[in-house]
């Protein structure tokens, strides 16, 4: 699917995703100290925008211009620090680093979500977190909702391998999904170790 058809998605949907950050990215970070925090592909800004109303500066990438510009308007609204821009992230190359990279539900085949994760990865700062979460190959016949390919779904062992951080966790989760039922999910946080260099 291309930002054609999300773009089209979007404008069909009044907000095709519930409101509320991701509980288990809540439960993940409701303790970290805010600072600069990446989301990628990151939709209408649900996530980015519930880590700005906790103190994070917040940038938000995602390929639809239309969740991007429904994201924008929240944070303005709100009076949130929090900016989003339009981008391919088949294309995107970091820029700087940031405290926090979070990457919720991306969905692509292997051979392009894994160069995805590696820059994510080179995203985080020293002593900063990566989040990732997508729905769980085993979703496909035995969960709720998602992507229903199963080269596009992924295992927490693959979220692994193409991590050259530090696994802080990965493991295979559940949750109850919006539409009733249980979704399955891959889980990742990984950790950059800090060095020196982070303090000057």
């Amino acid at each position: 699917m291309d930002a054609t058809e999300w773009d089209r998605r979007y404008l069909d949907t009044p907000s095709p995703w519930t409101d509320n950050a991701n509980a288990f990215l809540v439960a993940e970070t409701k303790d970290l100290h805010p600072g600069r925090a990446l989301d990628l592909a990151c939709g209408e800004g649900r996530n980015a925008l519930w880590l700005a109303q906790r103190g994070w500066r917040v940038t938000g990438l995602d390929f639809s211009s239309v969740a991007i510009e429904r994201a924008r308007v929240r944070a303005a609204e709100e009076g949130l620090d929090a900016s989003f821009e339009t981008a391919d992230l088949r294309e995107w190359r970091p820029d700087g680093r940031a405290d926090l990279v979070c990457l919720l539900y991306l969905h692509l085949v292997h051979e392009e979500i894994a160069p995805i994760m590696a820059r994510a990865a080179e995203a985080v700062a020293g002593g900063g977190t990566l989040f990732v979460i997508g729905h769980h190959v085993d979703n496909l016949d035995h969960g709720t909702g998602g992507p229903q390919a199963s080269e596009v779904l992924y295992t927490q062992d693959d979220l692994t391998a193409w991590c050259p951080l530090e696994i802080v966790r990965a493991e295979r989760v559940t949750r109850q999904a919006a539409s009733g039922g249980t979704a399955i999910d891959a889980l990742l946080v990984a950790r950059r170790p800090s060095s020196p260099l982070d303090s000057e």
